[in-house]
């Protein structure tokens, strides 16, 4: 075999692993993840320490983002994203909800950074990503460990209307998978009614 004709295989199934590795099938849907169901009741922590639960977010829309931690550069660009329509989401009296493993005082920053008030809830020890059944094993990159330990969250997006019930759902494919923001908003749309 030439050497041209080796690299040329080697480039092909190098191309092939990529597309498959970027486009296999989602991981398996969750049970309460489905629209029309209610969110699962969980309790969380506030960014000043207080106990808060998922029924708080009962009487107005929520977008509730479970986002790895600000150490990943896809966590920070979908956050970046998103507050180009947080004013839109805030207008049609919807909160904006963070829920993050750790830890808050990062996480945290980078929301001030862009000038918005969102809302962030911690899962430290990962106990709602568990009760969801989104806990991504190994999914913290080697550098990262020793800060942050090895598991973390898939990233999921979640609408849910003032009666906590499920508008929209994204379980993100892979850990660059999010969804666009325009499609967040269009389910706060949807949530609020006509």
């Amino acid at each position: 075999m030439s050497e041209f004709v080796l690299w040329a295989v080697i480039v092909a199934i190098a191309i092939a692993a990529a597309w498959f590795y970027w486009h296999r099938p989602s991981r398996p849907t969750p049970s309460w993840a489905r629209t029309g169901k209610p969110l699962p009741n969980f309790t969380a922590v506030d960014e000043r320490g207080d106990p808060v639960r998922s029924t708080d977010l009962h009487g107005a829309p929520a977008v509730i983002l479970f986002v790895r931690g600000s150490w990943c550069p896809f966590c920070n660009a979908q956050v970046k994203r998103l507050t180009r329509y947080y004013k839109d989401i805030v207008d049609l009296g919807g909160r904006l909800v963070l829920i993050t493993p750790k830890p808050l005082e990062t996480t945290r920053r980078v929301a001030e950074f862009f000038e918005v008030e969102f809302e962030f809830w911690l899962d430290e020890s990962l106990q709602i990503a568990r009760q969801l059944d989104l806990v991504l094993s190994a999914g913290v990159p080697g550098s990262y460990r020793k800060e942050y330990g090895s598991d973390t969250v898939w990233p999921t997006a979640i609408v849910t209307d003032a009666a906590g019930i499920i508008a929209y759902v994204k379980l993100s494919k892979n850990f660059a998978d999010r969804p666009n923001p325009k499609e967040l908003l269009a389910a706060i749309r949807d949530a609020t009614g006509p």
